[in-house]
């Protein structure tokens, strides 16, 4: 077996928050796709290996859209349905799989063309637990749920809500540097907290804005001739791991499955959390952006309030440096590639502004399946450039 698979591409789409109507989720899946093969220097007809995540692809499957976008014959297939996380699962499992030869060349895309109906639909028929026990809420969606989280992490830290504007107006000032971004006119911590309320504590800058887009990754066995165009710039996959139903959905949701998976991680890779050049975590809520950092051990818990302010909010610590989904949107599926393409472009070298000065090492969380207020799944990469 090798030792290691590599990241040789990467690509996404434009986000739009409005998409157009001829614009569909199989379209943008296929563009990305495309889009990350190219910049491996690489052919459609290399791919033997596809692996999909897309909550709106349906009724269609994996196998389809390989078929429909002329891929195949395959030897490797997989499609992920656990939302936040599916992007780490798939990797985990790519890599596997270019390690023991059952695929050469695999590409992983994940995305969605998220219109309202479309996330109505989402909202309200995530799972069983959200069709009999949520949807039937006079408020629709998870942020209620997740509001009701973030005051027991204030409680529990002692912040206040200045505390997570410093991730919001960080990313806000990465999101300022990343043309793909959604939004990214600066914004004050003034602006952050005159914002109207949602879901007290929870702001109208705290909520993950959906939008439509897609991303991929193309991982082969080797970097010798893959990277941009080609160019032999590539990123090594050094630990990919899991935790899945760490509290059976009855704990205090202010930890999640990394305090199991991330020391597995560092274990595997030699690293801990203060060699990390970048990291990208699910951020979906500032709240979950903070339970990971801690999990992750780049934050200490009796230390946080001080961190936010000194670390993350004067962008000392590159947290989420394309703006993570809180500025760049979050589309669907996509929400979890979103972490792997910056931090493959930042260790790569090829993030432009906002590139991270001598970038060599890279953590990427995931973080899906939520029931209520806890994540079923967390997961953690640990990627190495290699130039």
């Amino acid at each position: 077996m090798l030792d290691s698979a590599y990241i040789v591409g990467a690509a996404e789409t434009p986000y739009t928050r409005h998409p157009e109507p001829g614009v569909s989720t199989s379209g943008l899946l296929v563009q990305a796709a495309r889009e990350a093969v190219a910049t491996a220097g690489l052919r459609w007809s290399d791919v033997d290996g596809l692996g999909v995540s897309s909550f709106t692809l349906g009724p269609d499957h994996a196998v389809d859209l390989a078929w429909r976008a002329g891929l195949g014959p395959l030897s490797w297939l997989m499609e992920d349905t656990n939302g936040g996380a599916s992007a780490l699962n798939m990797l985990q499992h790519a890599e596997l799989a270019i390690r023991s030869g059952q695929a050469s060349t695999i590409v992983l895309v994940s995305g969605d063309r998220m219109d309202a109906a479309a996330f109505r639909m989402l909202v309200e028929h995530y799972n069983r637990a959200t069709e009999e026990h949520l949807a039937p809420l006079p408020i629709t969606g998870p942020n209620a749920l997740f509001a009701l989280l973030t005051q027991r992490q204030m409680t529990a830290l002692g912040l206040s809500r200045r505390d997570y504007g410093h991730i919001i107006t960080a990313q806000r000032e990465w999101a300022g540097l990343n043309p793909g971004a959604v939004y990214r006119a600066p914004l004050s911590l003034e602006e952050y907290l005159d914002a109207p309320l949602v879901a007290p504590p929870l702001g109208r800058y705290d909520c993950v804005p959906p939008v439509s887009g897609a991303d991929a990754i193309v991982l082969t066995a080797g970097p010798a001739t893959a990277g941009i165009g080609g160019s032999g710039r590539a990123v090594r996959v050094l630990a990919v791991e899991t935790t899945i139903g760490i509290d059976d959905q009855d704990a205090d949701g202010l930890t999640t499955g990394l305090v199991q998976a991330a020391p597995r991680a560092w274990e595997r890779s030699g690293l801990g959390a203060s060699d990390m050049d970048v990291l990208s975590v699910y951020d979906d809520y500032p709240a979950m952006a903070l339970a990971q950092l801690i999990d992750l051990g780049a934050i200490a818990a009796e230390d946080a309030q001080r961190d936010l302010a000194e670390r993350i909010g004067t962008r000392r610590l590159p947290v989420n440096t394309a703006g993570g989904q809180l500025s760049a949107g979050q589309a669907g599926a996509a929400a979890g590639m979103h972490g792997v393409v910056e931090t493959y472009r930042q260790l790569a070298g090829i993030a432009g502004e906002r590139q991270v000065a001598d970038a060599r090492f890279g953590v990427v969380t995931g973080y899906g399946m939520v029931l209520y207020r806890y994540g079923a799944c967390a997961n953690v990469a640990v990627l190495e450039g290699v130039r």
